[in-house]
């Protein structure tokens, strides 16, 4: 097997032999990868998520893919293609889902929506199906290999804010001041959802009486997350909505109750559809260059991972004014079929889709409230980002857990060590860049104990209990703690370290 450090020697050469090749074939690092990178390439490396992972080595076989006939060494391109395929298999094994046993076939509303999908031109290689503990998802009927499309769904049965032109109600909401396409299409869903006549009824009766998202959280689960940003974040998110609602309700029912009829447009009917339309959704790309957020009947029921078998799928296809959903990874018969819903983090995806990640997710990080004062003084040459706020997550993800990192975000510890001695240019093992090191862990060391023990004792939140959110809630509560403590056991080890360091100077 090609390792990848070889893969990338092979297309700096390809690029030597022929410019065109290999240009712009993998995505640039996100903020997110570049902040806990540091400045060393091969230490981002291990900083990497596996998504990202994946998006470069899929450019890789589509830069491969599109040099055939070309001026490169096919000999050298059909090797780069096996190895950027084996790595993604590699990829695979390492960030596989726990198996969820299939509790059952599809119901009736199931296999009736698969049914009109089919007649209406869909093609499937996707069975709905039953996980235990997870719901409803999608298996594969058959082995599929990268690049296979493992659904194509016609536009012809995309719901998008297009379908409110063809309504009564649009003629009253277009004059309605502030009001968007995704907000009308969401009030059309209200009232669709009881039409007996729709076309889109089979799709309607396969949609939850209730959306189990954080923004449906009881009073003793949002009390579960005392202690945690993500209880603010969920009130907001709530009281936004609410007042969306009162903007609109019940002046829109008063004036015109044969469109809003008041039994359809209730509190409890709107946040209805606003979970509908975050856990459901998806921004497409039309051939006119709008990007619209859509309901894509049956594709909605692929769960997300944060190493999914499909990440591209945000464009319709010209050519059969369709939208495909392509295999990134391979996927086996009878396999649970992973949809990327994006890089989202865990309080993200609690909130507005009502789970939490079964792998680590390399986009839980949590945001410090640290002054930083910009840095006038730094050269227009300086390549190191001017980093203006900061933020930790876990440190199992890091590699580097040497002196001088910790496996912590290398711009944090700069910012500490600035502001201690901001003359300084660079680390190295000296007695008073040691003592500023000790300093710097035993206060971070201290400051995420604090912020571990604000969320309270462990075993008072291990309670039983059937309550689907105070469950969620726990879980995320145990997620945050988990990352507070991975913080402070690599202060502590850091300390223990640097204090080596400082041992052979006193020798």
């Amino acid at each position: 097997m090609v390792e990848s450090s070889s893969i990338l020697h092979m297309v700096v050469n390809l690029e030597g032999k022929n410019n065109r090749c290999f240009k712009n074939i993998t995505n640039p690092m996100q903020k997110l990868e570049l902040y806990f990178g540091g400045e060393d390439v091969m230490d981002m490396v291990g900083f990497n998520s596996p998504r990202n992972e994946m998006e470069a080595l899929n450019s890789i076989l589509t830069a491969i893919a599109k040099l055939d006939g070309e001026h490169c060494s096919t000999t050298i391109l059909e090797e780069l293609r096996i190895a950027a395929v084996d790595l993604i298999s590699e990829l695979g094994k390492k960030c596989k889902e726990e198996s969820k046993v299939v509790t059952r076939s599809s119901c009736e509303p199931e296999k009736c929506l698969q049914q009109w999908g089919e007649d209406q031109g869909v093609k499937s290689q996707l069975e709905i199906s039953y996980f235990e503990g997870a719901g409803r998802g999608a298996v594969a009927r058959q082995e599929m290999r990268i690049g296979d499309i493992a659904l194509e769904i016609p536009l012809s049965i995309v719901i998008s804010d297009d379908l409110v032109h063809e309504y009564d109600m649009y003629s009253i909401l277009e004059k309605v001041e502030g009001m968007s396409a995704e907000t009308m299409v969401l009030l059309w869903s209200m009232k669709e959802k009881h039409n007996p006549d729709s076309k889109f009824k089979l799709y309607f009766d396969t949609l939850p009486e209730v959306f189990n998202t954080g923004l449906s959280f009881g009073m003793e689960a949002i009390m579960a997350l005392d202690g945690t940003l993500l209880l603010e974040e969920i009130v907001q998110a709530k009281e936004h909505l609410r007042a969306q609602y009162d903007e609109l309700f019940p002046s829109l029912c008063n004036d015109h109750p044969d469109v809003f009829p008041p039994e359809q447009y209730r509190w409890e009917q709107f946040l209805w559809a606003c979970e509908l339309w975050y856990s459901n959704s998806m921004k497409i790309m039309f051939t006119d260059g709008k990007l619209r957020t859509c309901l894509i009947p049956i594709a909605g029921f692929l769960n997300h991972s944060t190493c999914p078998h499909i990440m591209h799928y945000g464009k319709v296809d010209s050519t059969t004014n369709s939208i495909k959903f392509p295999l990134s990874r391979s996927c086996n018969a009878g396999q649970q079929c992973f949809l990327g819903y994006g890089s989202f983090s865990s309080s993200h995806l609690l909130t507005f889709y009502g789970f939490l990640p079964q792998l680590d997710n390399y986009y839980d990080v949590i945001p410090l409230d640290i002054d930083v004062a910009s840095n006038e003084d730094c050269a227009d040459t300086d390549p190191t980002p001017d980093w203006t706020s900061h933020m930790v997550r876990g440190t199992w993800f890091s590699k580097n857990h040497g002196i001088f990192h910790y496996g912590l975000p290398p711009p944090l510890l700069d910012h500490m060590r600035r502001s201690r001695n901001p003359s300084l240019q660079s680390m190295t093992l000296t007695p008073e860049n040691l003592e500023i090191e000790l300093e710097i862990l035993r206060d971070l060391c201290s400051m995420f104990e604090e912020m571990r023990d604000g969320l309270g004792d462990p075993e008072l939140d291990n309670r039983e209990t059937t309550s689907w959110d105070v469950k969620l809630a726990v879980d995320f509560k145990d997620l945050q703690r988990r990352i507070f403590s991975s913080i402070v056991a690599s202060c502590q080890a850091g300390c223990e370290l640097v204090k080596c360091e400082m041992q052979r100077y006193t020798l």
